[in-house]
């Protein structure tokens, strides 16, 4: 089957289940595989040209226009919409029906409680962070860690350092990506409250690395709890 994959989540899944995608985008960590544009800027025309059976796409990764144009030249898509781990067998097993593997083991249901309040920003200038309603989130509450903006009505808030001073986290999370913090923005975020560095692909991403990625997580964060 020749899959374009425009969701980097899910181009690591497909590869670990054995189905190598003919295509990626530029974010997916696949120098190897042939390029077609971004997650929000993909190469419509060049998809087309390579006459996948499936194109990937994901509603929280891509842009509604250009699914849409991208079913306007004929391509079938998957659209997946993984924002939680509630969900996140459900549509694993859309996306393996889709290509014609089995479906995936859940991962745990539970972990120690690591009772912790962080504060996880995602980027500067202007700040922002992650909202309830993210799989990030869902990621810190399966493993007992509160996130102080979840009651944010937006997804992804922008914010002042002083809002989340205000909210007293116990620590601030310090994800590798989106946003690549230096030291000298950790010394800016410890006015905060203790800053710890983690993987932000364990923490946004989703997919076959989810169930490891917990375990990494709740033992890094279980060290910063003390």
């Amino acid at each position: 089957m020749r899959v374009v994959s425009l969701v980097p989540s899910a181009t690591e899944t497909l590869t670990a289940w054995g189905v190598e995608p003919v295509a990626c985008t530029r974010f997916c960590e696949r120098p190897d595989l042939l390029h077609v544009g971004g997650t929000k800027n993909p190469d419509i025309d060049a998809i087309a040209g390579l006459a996948p059976d499936l194109v990937v796409v994901d509603r929280e990764e891509n842009r509604r226009e250009d699914a849409e144009a991208l079913t306007a030249v004929g391509l079938e898509l998957v659209v997946l919409d993984v924002r939680s781990l509630d969900r996140l067998h459900d549509e694993l097993s859309v996306l393996a029906e889709a290509v014609g593997v089995s479906a995936p083991d859940p991962v745990a249901d539970s972990y120690p409680s690591l009772g912790l309040r962080a504060f996880v920003p995602i980027w500067r200038r202007p700040w922002m962070t992650i909202g309830g309603d993210t799989f990030g989130s869902s990621m810190l509450r399966r493993l007992g860690v509160e996130n102080v903006f979840a009651d944010a009505t937006d997804d992804y808030p922008t914010l002042e350092l002083d809002a989340a001073a205000a909210l007293a986290p116990d620590v601030v999370l310090v994800p590798s990506e989106p946003y690549v913090f230096t030291d000298e923005h950790l010394d800016e975020l410890a006015s905060i409250a203790r800053p710890v560095r983690v993987d932000g692909q364990d923490l946004f991403w989703w997919g076959a690395r989810t169930a490891d990625a917990l375990d990494r997580l709740h033992r890094s964060l279980r060290d910063a709890a003390g």
